[in-house]
């Protein structure tokens, strides 16, 4: 669990937008009807879906407490699975030897040498177990603000995809210009001035 260790890493977001009444009950729908699908022995490459932070691999959302108080604590879980060039090569290879054999033909089609591939892939992703990924977060309902224990890019986009499918409200990330924006209470000629703002160069310079 995350939000155990010693060392983090976090993304904060501001949650916009408003969940629908009664809003436990959305929010346990919208975790249940996203969970984690399991991929393994399925040909699937991926799988991503919510999870439980205490119990990532036995999901129950119907009966699993992620209510803190003001705050919703559960997890981001990311299955994926990987299969070494050189294996996928070597099969597809003596799937081609054996379909000429069988066949009788010295050559394959361009689309015999496809479906020989898809084949050979779907069989391979059937074996291989998938690769777990889990990332703690926690939402403060109260305060409209959420915090993503990864900075990751591919775990943040599937994060901000999957709360939007999920809740139907969307997460944008908080960095020096959102805060700006969003909480610093700027005024609209000030807004404007940001808008313009670019990033500024420091360095230091020596002295004759």
């Amino acid at each position: 669990m995350q939000l155990l260790a010693s060392t983090l890493s976090v993304t904060r977001y501001r949650v916009q937008g408003k969940l629908a009444e009664p809003v436990m009950d959305t929010v346990r729908n919208g975790l249940k009807d996203q969970m984690i699908r399991e991929i393994d022995n399925d040909p699937a490459q991926k799988s991503i879906g919510w999870t439980e932070s205490a119990r990532p691999f036995a999901p129950d959302f119907e009966s699993a407490q992620f209510i803190f108080g003001n705050n919703l604590v559960f997890s981001l879980r990311m299955d994926k699975k990987s299969v070494p060039a050189k294996i996928v090569a070597k099969h597809v290879n003596m799937a081609t030897a054996k379909r000429l054999a069988d066949n009788g033909q010295s050559h394959l089609s361009k689309n015999e040498k496809r479906q020989i591939k898809e084949e050979v892939l779907h069989r391979l992703y059937t074996r291989v177990p998938a690769t777990p990924n889990v990332y703690d977060l926690v939402w403060d309902m109260e305060a409209g603000v959420l915090w993503f224990f990864s900075n990751l890019k591919e775990a943040n986009e599937e994060l901000e995809t999957l709360f939007s499918k999920s809740f139907r409200i969307s997460l944008i990330r908080m960095f020096p210009y959102t805060e700006a924006d969003l909480a610093a209470g700027l005024s609209d000629d000030q807004r404007d001035a940001l808008k313009q703002s670019g990033p500024a160069l420091f360095s230091g310079g020596g002295h004759a």
